[in-house]
């Protein structure tokens, strides 16, 4: 990890000894996962994002925070992609905004599968790296991440605010030190379609998957 880079001493809330962290991507993740590395926390990343589309993105994505969770040795849990289950959840909700009750949903289901992977193999805290985006509403985040946690005895959801303190900035310098890929929209087939269209009507290039790296304007 970067010893240049200041940063608070975080510990787990509650007596916690290890987290479960849903990861949704590497830029997002970056910033977090240094953190949690710099102040000794055991903790272990969980990939399970079956929202992003097409599988294209998803792969790069996916293959983006590998690489960075394999570079610094942190454990890293790959789960299904089953895109099918997250259509069928999405159904009525197709032209519903972002940060609506599509986002909803969608971090729902997310979190219930983390929620679940944590309880069978022995974790009592769940957070995610989502919140530290501000294209995010972290208080919906932190909604969701509560509900999934309550079913379970002793499980609670660690709603940090990553993008305190300068977490948000660093995350931009990890992302560009590392040369991560740099995706151009939230992940769903929705965001891409909602996205291009306010594009074509700027009248800008639409998005192109699996061209765009962060420090690529700047060589």
């Amino acid at each position: 990890m970067n010893p240049t880079t200041e940063r608070d001493q975080l510990s787990l809330p509650k007596g916690h000894t290890k987290l479960l962290l849903h990861s949704c991507c590497a830029p997002c993740s970056g910033e977090v996962m240094e953190a949690l590395s710099h102040s000794g926390i055991d903790y272990t990343i969980f990939f399970y994002n079956p929202n992003i589309h097409p599988e294209k993105e998803y792969l790069i994505r996916k293959e983006e925070n590998i690489r960075f969770a394999e570079k610094h040795n942190i454990a890293f849990v790959d789960a299904d992609y089953d895109t099918d289950n997250w259509f069928e959840r999405a159904k009525g909700m197709e032209w519903e905004p972002e940060r609506g009750v599509r986002c909803t949903m969608c971090f729902d289901m997310r979190f219930e599968r983390t929620a679940l992977y944590a309880y069978e193999h022995g974790f009592s805290l769940i957070s995610s790296s989502l919140g530290i985006s501000r294209w995010k509403n972290m208080q919906q985040i932190n909604d969701c991440g509560q509900r999934a946690a309550a079913p379970y005895d002793g499980m609670h959801y660690w709603d940090y605010n990553w993008r305190k303190k300068g977490g948000s900035a660093r995350m931009i310098e990890i992302s560009k030190r590392e040369q991560f890929y740099q995706q151009e929209y939230c992940g769903c087939i929705y965001s891409l379609r909602d996205t291009n269209l306010h594009r074509k009507a700027s009248e800008r290039d639409l998005i192109k998957i699996g061209v765009k790296y962060y420090g690529d304007d700047e060589k």
